[in-house]
């Protein structure tokens, strides 16, 4: 086996049959053919379906090896790269959006600074399709709520963020002048975070203390949209504090709720497998920029790297 043979059949499948893997590898037919045929006689498994072109069960498993060789092969490229100057290479970092509203545009500007030649790829979405995007190797690092399931993944502390309510001016709970309690929230329907999610897990746990039961109008897997729906007047909605920064605009209120507690969030990475150079660079300028402007974004604690507020 060697990556020609891996390369061909990566090309076939991402291309979709033999004839067009070979016209984007700039190479005849029988090549790409020869190589597929010896890959599937050393794995004793037809991986390519000839009449369909597309992958078998077991060309579906091959291919998610292939691709992290792949990216093993890129990193360690970079990482020889990185030794004989700056960091450099490509690196995939995952964000929840509320995080990654603020820490963005602070990554890029240091990047710019600290290590010019690293190139960027930013993919948002929740802790939950974020997870399995690393645990699949499709990031390298991701900024994420913690905790969270995934015994793939290894994670660590960036920082706290506080747990606020949002509700629609005009609403009942906009008359309180005072921080109310988790009873008098609860007496309310909420849209919450889907069940599940390490951000709703938090706070099923905090209500389950209390012996409260919430009455829940929606659960939603996505904190910004979640936050949204309040800011439109859909209703009342537990978030964390990132999601409601003052200078969103529209009729709707912050309510103080004595009681409810922060959200974890922390970078996490694959188990398997070594971080190059770059990501271990981008996961160190993380911190370095949670830890500097913490105390700038309403609500948040920077942590080290064993859970303790950062002093």
């Amino acid at each position: 086996m060697d990556l020609r043979q891996l390369q061909a059949f990566l090309a076939v499948v991402d291309h979709g049959g033999f004839t067009a893997a070979a016209r984007a590898t700039h190479t005849v037919q029988s090549n790409i053919s020869t190589h597929v045929a010896r890959l599937e006689r050393q794995l004793d498994a037809i991986l390519i379906d000839r009449a369909t072109g597309e992958p078998t069960q077991e060309g579906e498993a091959v291919v998610t090896r292939i691709r992290r060789i792949q990216n093993e092969l890129t990193a360690l490229e970079a990482d020889v790269a990185s030794l004989q100057g700056s960091p450099r290479g490509l690196v995939k970092v995952g964000v929840i959006g509320t995080t990654g509203r603020w820490l963005i545009p602070l990554l890029v500007k240091e990047l710019a600074i600290q290590a010019p030649q690293i190139e960027l790829v930013v993919a948002e979405g929740s802790t939950t399709s974020l997870a399995l995007r690393l645990a699949d190797g499709d990031l390298d690092i991701g900024v994420i709520g913690l905790p969270i399931d995934e015994p793939d993944l290894r994670t660590s502390p960036l920082f706290n963020e506080e747990h606020v309510v949002i509700a629609p001016s005009g609403h009942p709970l906009s008359t309180h002048k005072k921080p109310i309690t988790l009873q008098q929230l609860a007496d309310h329907e909420l849209l919450l975070a889907a069940a599940g999610t390490s951000f709703r897990v938090e706070l099923d746990s905090l209500f389950e203390k209390a012996g409260i039961t919430p009455k829940v109008k929606l659960e939603v897997d996505g904190i910004r949209l979640l936050a949204s729906l309040a800011f439109q007047g859909f209703g009342v909605a537990i978030v964390p504090a990132t999601a409601a920064p003052g200078w969103v605009g529209g009729d709707w209120d912050r309510i103080m709720v004595d009681g409810l507690g922060r959200r974890a969030v922390g970078l996490a990475n694959r188990r398997r497998g070594m971080p190059s150079v770059a990501t271990q660079a981008i996961a160190d300028i993380i911190r370095s920029i949670v830890r500097r402007e913490a105390d700038s974004v309403p609500g948040l604690q920077a942590l080290t790297l064993d859970g303790k507020v950062v002093g």
